[in-house]
């Protein structure tokens, strides 16, 4: 849990610095044990003795896809996003807006955009996008 709170947050920060620091590491701790851990399936990517990456996900929703940043494009994303995939007819998930490399990563995988929104109703009060997938 602890490495999967690290990555998110090592991630996030990253691609949307305008959020950073909106939880503590404790916050964040605690989000992923009693919420992410409890709801979701959580697969890791190991590569070079340390987590690369992981993907929460449920029936018909992946809720967190996030892999550290001197990871990304190397193949971790795309393998944890088709564990995920694996056993569904479809699947939705949410991205922000102004997140153009998550969005890019998506719809190079086969997700289109069903709905943008205000962000009225996130966390973080930023714009964000729902994207489907649907197999075959």
């Amino acid at each position: 849990m602890a490495g999967a709170a690290v990555v998110h947050r090592t991630a996030f920060d990253e691609r949307l610095p305008w959020l950073s620091g909106l939880h503590t590491p404790a916050e964040d701790l605690a989000y992923f044990r009693d919420i992410v851990f409890a709801e979701c399936a959580v697969w890791g990517a190991w590569e070079g003795g340390g987590l690369a990456g992981f993907v929460a996900f449920r029936d018909g929703w992946i809720d967190h896809l996030y892999v550290t940043p001197e990871r990304q494009s190397q193949g971790a994303g795309s393998a944890l996003l088709d564990v995920a995939r694996r056993d569904q007819s479809a699947v939705r998930l949410w991205t922000f807006q102004r997140n153009a490399r998550a969005r890019a990563f998506y719809e190079r995988r086969g997700f289109v955009a069903i709905e943008e929104t205000d962000g009225a109703c996130n966390q973080e009060r930023e714009p964000d996008v729902l994207y489907e997938w649907r197999a075959g």
